[in-house]
């Protein structure tokens, strides 16, 4: 891949290492941290003892057929799809689920089981599995200080050299567990039930997110969870402004994965533009990996 200041093969080759060790179940984890229509249609997936037949969607229309082992985790799959589509396997590519009905979408992470969220889907689903490039996958390993140093001005943040980066990851993914980033700010929350939003000051931390009451400080003691990650994923909204009423259509929205239609459990929040968006979603997606670990 191409990425501003990391040309270089010797810190690609580093990025790759650590993706891997990010993955838990491998050898590395051990030594280190750990490296998309609810049941779905007969044509679709087919379960037969413990292989699925999985159908995955390429960007061009076209789709492959995989055989899953119940269990196998993502990475592994993604390693049978190199195979399948001779593609250059970068760390881009990504397995994503789709929701055609709550117009959502999410990229598995590697370490997951490729088939427990499959088996969620409904019979009547038009939910898809897509095998597509999307940088932002591991850009928190390519420019970690736009992460985790994200209240910087844009071009302190430009300007970080390699070696800062390299620091910055050592520091954050290297140790015992991963350092949550450390993030707050003022987000748009849809009420249940209604097409109405309203703003809170939100914090994440490394069980969930928070947020301040109106009137009260943003002492610990005053915050209230918004929602804890052991039983959720965050998936990436799409077309909120307009079936919602979304201040803006960069949305990301948490539900349990055995939800699969409209219900009240689900939380949709709004933020002002792409790159918070992203921020937030990473920054959670980060936590749940402490999770399992």
């Amino acid at each position: 891949f191409n990425t501003h200041g990391l040309q270089s093969s010797r810190l690609i080759n580093k990025l790759q290492h650590l993706i891997c060790c990010l993955t838990p179940g491998t050898p590395a984890a051990a030594r280190n941290m750990s490296s998309f229509k609810s049941v779905p249609q007969v044509t679709q997936i087919r379960k037969s003892k413990q292989i699925l037949v999985v159908k995955v969607m390429m960007d061009d229309g076209s789709a492959k057929t995989l055989m899953v082992d119940e269990r196998q985790n993502v990475r592994e799959v993604m390693e049978n799809m190199f195979e399948k589509t001779h593609c250059d396997c970068n760390v881009n590519w990504s397995l994503c689920e789709t929701n055609h009905e709550l117009q959502l979408e999410r990229f598995f992470e590697d370490h997951e089981n490729m088939v427990e969220p499959l088996l969620a889907w409904t019979r009547d689903t038009e939910n898809q599995v897509l095998f597509k490039e999307m940088p932002e996958k591991y850009e928190v390993f390519k420019n970690p200080q736009n992460f985790y140093l994200w209240k910087k001005d844009r071009k302190t943040l430009r300007d970080m050299k390699d070696k800062d980066k390299e620091i910055l990851i050592k520091e954050n993914f290297c140790g015992t567990s991963t350092i949550v980033p450390d993030l707050e700010g003022v987000l748009h929350l849809k009420e249940d039930g209604k097409k109405s939003w309203k703003q809170r000051l939100f914090q994440l931390r490394a069980s969930g997110i928070y947020y301040v009451p109106k009137g009260k400080t943003k002492s610990s003691r005053d915050l209230v969870c918004f929602v804890q990650f052991d039983n959720v994923n965050v998936y990436y909204g799409q077309d909120c402004k307009s079936k919602y009423k979304a201040p803006t259509d960069f949305c990301f929205v948490l539900k349990h994965p055995q939800i699969q239609k409209e219900s009240q459990y689900i939380k949709y929040v709004c933020c002002d533009d792409e790159t918070t968006m992203k921020l937030w979603v990473t920054g959670i997606r980060i936590a749940k990996v402490n999770l399992t670990n």
